[in-house]
């Protein structure tokens, strides 16, 4: 991994745990980039800074749309919707091949690390070229997105997607839809054939694009393969009313009533929108263990609905977030956002807050590390012995945060505006952002413009 490697033993004025706030904290960090101990009142060699945190998961991304954010935002010929969102997004996706989509993912990865997030979990279904042939060898594409993470320093879970057909009909995949098909067993050997290049810093799983791509048969064959036996498993679900209501007509059954009618849906699965739920549906998620990725600037900028939250809370269920199409990259945004849907919907203040003298943003930030490290399979997500050492470090001179304790810093942190305020990024024991920039931005941005530029033009290499 790039970057300043750090090992020793260094101090933050304050870490934050579970339970909140740990002041005159000494964390040690081996040469494998994993926390050996963490402990207070232990003296320690070298400063971390003031206000420490664990790094955010991001669990849900497609690098690529990064590229075309902004590019949807003029209104068609009819009511705009997802699905005409997604008409514009498969035009571009057309245009990338693996030089595109490393070096839309590297400068992605940059963003997300001077945000905050130290590990993404990649939802990867541009897999062929646009034609449908493979490429050679097969997996070039998710080469180039391991590639783009390591030349950032961000933590990565690869999460190759299987996508079949084109509705709950069993209908062909369209033409632009193509090259995101696989058979199940060119699927699996894909999955074998990533799995040799994991690593700590890099994870595979399994992800069943929805159940309008997944045959029953092809989820059954693929959930009991060997490969599929380990690491996470994440799917889109109940994202659209038309995918419910499609659901329905089709198989009998709401997306989400159906899966865990068919599949023993537990803690390694991630369940990512699960926006159009009913109670029981909720409660069924809540109590399997699995996650809900939630996506509140995408899901907001694509019209798609909102989560119910305060119940989903009460329930005691597992939460985390992901930036998904990137029209924004930022956790604080995502956990403010989702907030404050809530309260636009309720007509209340401080709903995450269960309880009275709860904190939103600290248990917004709790549930999100918790779930995020969940999804992506991977110690991360805390400040533990045994966790890797991922770490955000805020910036105290900031006056957004003049004044503040640990009580208030971090509501204030989510809450006081778009000022960004992470100072200092670690990944696995590495320092990849310092004083605001990542030691190699200028040559992943000036790839990036040039990339981007490219496509503007129509000359591309896909």
């Amino acid at each position: 991994m790039s970057g300043s490697q750090v090992v020793g033993r260094c101090r933050a004025g304050h870490a934050w745990q579970p339970n909140g706030w740990q002041a005159d904290t000494s964390l040690a960090i081996d040469a494998r980039g994993q926390l050996l101990e963490v402990a207070s009142d232990v003296p320690a060699t070298g400063s971390l800074g003031d206000w420490v945190l664990p790094g955010m998961p991001n669990l849900h991304s497609h690098a690529f749309q990064r590229a075309m954010a902004g590019l949807a935002e003029r209104r068609g010929g009819v009511e705009d919707s997802f699905w005409s969102w997604r008409e514009t997004m498969y035009g571009f996706a057309a245009t990338i091949g693996p030089e595109e989509l490393q070096a839309i993912a590297a400068q992605l990865y940059v963003e997300m690390l001077k945000a905050g997030y130290t590990h993404v979990c990649e939802f990867h279904y541009l897999h062929h070229q646009p034609d449908a042939r493979p490429y050679a060898p097969a997996e070039a594409m998710s080469l180039a997105l391991i590639e783009a993470a390591r030349e950032a320093g961000i933590g990565l879970t690869l999460l190759p997607v299987l996508y079949m057909t084109g509705g709950f009909d069993g209908r062909a995949l369209g033409e632009r839809q193509r090259r995101f098909g696989h058979a199940v067993e060119d699927y699996l050997r894909l999955l074998e054939a990533l799995h040799t290049h994991t690593a700590d810093d890099l994870r595979v799983g399994i992800a069943l694009h929805s159940l309008r791509a997944v045959p029953e048969v092809a989820l059954r064959e693929v959930l009991g393969s060997a490969v599929a036996q380990t690491g996470p498993i994440h799917i889109h679900i109940a994202e659209q009313l038309g995918e419910v209501q499609d659901c329905l007509a089709v198989r009998g059954a709401r997306p989400v009533e159906w899966l865990f009618d068919h599949a023993g849906v537990d803690a390694r699965w991630c369940l990512v929108h699960a926006t159009h739920l009913t109670a029981d549906e909720m409660q069924q998620i809540a109590r399997s263990g699995a996650v809900a990725g939630l996506c509140p600037t995408t899901e907001g900028n694509l019209g798609d609905g909102l989560f119910p939250l305060p119940a989903y809370l009460d329930a005691g269920g597992v939460l985390g977030i992901g930036s998904d199409s990137h029209i924004s990259i930022s956790p604080v945004e995502e956990l403010r956002w989702l907030e404050y849907g809530q309260r636009l919907h309720t007509h209340h203040r401080n709903v995450a807050a269960r309880r009275p003298g709860d904190s939103v943003g600290e248990t917004l930030w709790r549930e999100a590390l918790r779930g995020g490290a969940q999804a992506c399979g991977a110690p991360v997500g805390s400040l533990r012995a045994g966790a890797r050492a991922d770490l955000i470090v805020l910036d105290e001179n900031s006056p957004l945060l003049a004044a503040r304790d640990a009580r208030s810093m971090l509501d204030s942190f989510l809450f006081a505006g778009n000022t960004p305020l992470v100072r200092n990024v670690m990944v696995g024991g590495y320092w990849q952002v310092r004083d605001f920039h990542h030691h190699d931005e200028e040559r992943i941005g000036a790839r990036y413009r040039a990339v981007v530029e490219r496509l503007a033009s129509g000359r591309t290499t896909a």
